[in-house]
């Protein structure tokens, strides 16, 4: 990057571990409705790697097993959050709720002083799902905090 241009990204997507990961690609498919793009299956016919989509953003999931964990000296991942942006929370709370059935009962959405509505579901893998509607461009600091933004970004 030394000729000072910007870098040409193209987009951002999550990669993230599961030790099942066709449990994990059948669940978010169910569940949130992300529609699959391509898996890869081993031999026996479990998932390997697979894209989902999610709009237009993408997450990439992948198995792996203990070994692989024990070879980089820790027990496994630690899960993350994703933030996934959709047009009526209330309704993909709904959805979900329905697709978990039983099996959970999320907190439902609720509104929060940065201008958004949101609820956050944990996946059997261990990572956290928030999916976040905007309802307002004002954000309510507490008291001595400020937004800054630098020169030139509108957001992201």
């Amino acid at each position: 990057m030394s000729s000072g241009q910007e870098p040409g990204y193209l987009g951002l997507a999550p990669y993230l571990y599961y030790t099942d990961a066709t449990a994990a690609l059948e669940w978010l498919t169910r569940v949130f409705g992300f529609r699959e793009e391509v898996r890869f299956e081993d031999a026996s016919g479990e998932v390997f790697q697979a894209t989902l989509c999610a709009g237009t953003g993408t997450v990439q999931l992948a198995g792996v097993g203990p070994e692989y964990w024990a070879a980089k000296g820790v027990e496994g991942p630690v899960g993350q959050l994703n933030i996934i942006y959709v047009t009526d929370v209330d309704a993909q709370y709904e959805r979900v709720r329905s697709a978990l059935g039983e099996d959970a009962e999320p907190e439902p959405p609720q509104d929060q002083p940065y201008g958004a509505r949101v609820f956050t579901v944990a996946d059997p893998g261990g990572n956290s799902w928030t999916f976040w509607q905007q309802t307002s461009e004002t954000v309510e600091l507490p008291s001595g905090w400020r937004e800054v933004r630098p020169e030139g970004s509108e957001g992201h």
